[in-house]
């Protein structure tokens, strides 16, 4: 299973996370986010990592030019966006990235119109990521979704779970969903973008349980 721990922030908590189990790695080039990091740190924590693990930029609301401009100076592999970005603009940004750089659209689920959005964005990106809705904050809320009303949920794409998912609701998620993977942040920290090796461990534990379980 894909596991993606976003807000990364410092090469040796990425370095660690990475050694645990993780298979993607995010950084939040969100300048109003508590999580943000520049390109310069995203370079810095990508050049230290001792293996080539994808490492993704989240961007909302700003300008395919600032995101083609981060990607490269972050030394990013894919993006994802987590604003209100239609599906022109993800067509946009596709032609404007190079050939193959992954394309994640979030869709924060506040109703069943949201997952009906989503099917919308399935044609035109590699992979959705579904988060819990807030109306004041776009993601890191710690907020879970309804998982009971996404075990119908199967997209044409493959798809992250995110949401309010911790180390000690994972498997009540997973059990009732099937998702691609699962996506990560304030559920594995201390503080915003200071992650807590110990639940990352405790996570991939749990996972490990899971997969014994199937």
């Amino acid at each position: 299973m894909r596991v993606k721990i976003c807000g990364i922030t410092t090469p040796l908590q990425a370095e660690a996370i990475a050694n645990l189990g993780a298979t993607d790695l995010g950084f939040i080039c969100v300048p109003t986010s508590p999580r943000y990091v520049t390109p310069d740190q995203i370079r810095t924590v990508v050049q230290h990592l001792s293996r080539s693990i994808p490492c993704i930029g989240v961007f909302a609301n700003t300008t395919i030019d600032k995101i083609c401009q981060v990607f490269r100076e972050g030394n990013l592999t894919a993006v994802q966006l987590h604003s209100h970005e239609s599906p022109e603009f993800c067509q946009q940004l596709r032609a404007s990235l190079p050939t193959g750089v992954e394309i994640i659209k979030a869709i924060r689920v506040k109703n069943a119109a949201a997952l009906a959005q989503a099917e919308i964005y399935a044609e035109v990106v590699d992979t959705l990521l579904l988060d819990a809705y807030h109306p004041g904050q776009l993601g890191g809320t710690g907020q879970p979704l309804d998982w009971a009303a996404l075990q119908q949920f199967s997209p044409k794409c493959p798809w992250l779970l995110a949401g309010g998912l911790t180390p000690d609701n994972i498997l009540d998620a997973l059990k009732q969903v099937n998702p691609t993977g699962i996506d990560l942040s304030s559920g594995v920290e201390r503080s915003p973008g200071d992650k807590d090796l110990t639940k990352v461990a405790r996570l991939f534990e749990q996972l490990q349980q899971l997969s014994l379980l199937k």
